[in-house]
């Protein structure tokens, strides 16, 4: 089934007005929650990585409950790491990267924070935390959204099938290359709610596997939704 092209620039900012227009009106104007530190919120976001955020969240409290100082962390053994972090699946590899990361910011910074990032630019923040092992742009980006409350916009699973889906990029990019395109699209100061109430309308609506494309608030403006050959 032919794809409609991806839109220019100008084209692509209307289209978020429109989208974040019509979200807002359904599912409200999400505000920043109390952050955890922004080492915390580090943590937990590499826990959230190809999980849900019931067993992430409770991953992260099993690995505060079992280890009260991130200097705990990272001086245990992998196996018991992985097994305090069991239930956000890959244990495995999530453990082993999480006292990596630690362990080069401890070498790097003399201690385990990341308050150094609050004065930096967003950039400058975003190329220090894609520095660190197993860290990409969707993780770095949700530690400035969520934990700084910068202007930014990760790209999780399920922004990621909405921006193909209502034709923001084409079908065929890469979750790395949506966040980089959507980057310049959002209106300023609509960052955290576009990306929240995406996830909201991801999950109860247009769904990876059926999506409800009959009660859809957004169907109007959406290609998918008028051709079913183009739902993934």
């Amino acid at each position: 089934m032919k794809r409609s092209p991806r839109p220019d620039a100008a084209t692509l900012r209307t289209c978020v007005r429109r989208i974040d227009f019509v979200l807002r009106k359904t599912y409200g104007d999400p505000k920043l929650a109390p952050a955890r530190s922004l080492l915390g919120q580090l943590i937990e976001t590499i826990l959230s990585q190809n999980t849900t955020d019931t067993n992430s969240s409770r991953a992260f409290r099993e690995l505060r409950r079992r280890f009260p100082r991130w200097d705990d962390v990272a001086a245990a053994r992998p196996s018991a790491v992985a097994q305090a972090i069991w239930s956000a699946g890959l244990a495995n590899t999530k453990a082993p990267r999480i006292q990596a990361i630690l362990r080069r910011i401890q070498t790097e910074r003399g201690r385990l924070s990341l308050a150094h990032l609050r004065k930096m630019s967003n950039s400058a923040a975003m190329d220090w935390l894609l520095s660190l092992p197993g860290v990409g742009p969707k993780t770095a980006a949700c530690v400035l959204l969520f934990g700084m409350g910068r202007d930014v916009f990760p790209v999780d699973t399920h922004i990621h099938r909405l921006c193909r889906r209502l034709g923001m990029v084409s079908h065929f990019t890469s979750a790395e290359k949506t966040q980089e395109q959507m980057a310049g699209a959002i209106p300023k100061g609509r960052a955290l709610a576009f990306h929240i109430n995406l996830i909201r309308h991801g999950r109860l609506i247009c769904r990876a596997q059926r999506p409800r494309c009959a009660v859809c608030i957004l169907a109007a403006m959406c290609p998918s939704a008028r051709d079913d050959g183009s739902r993934d």
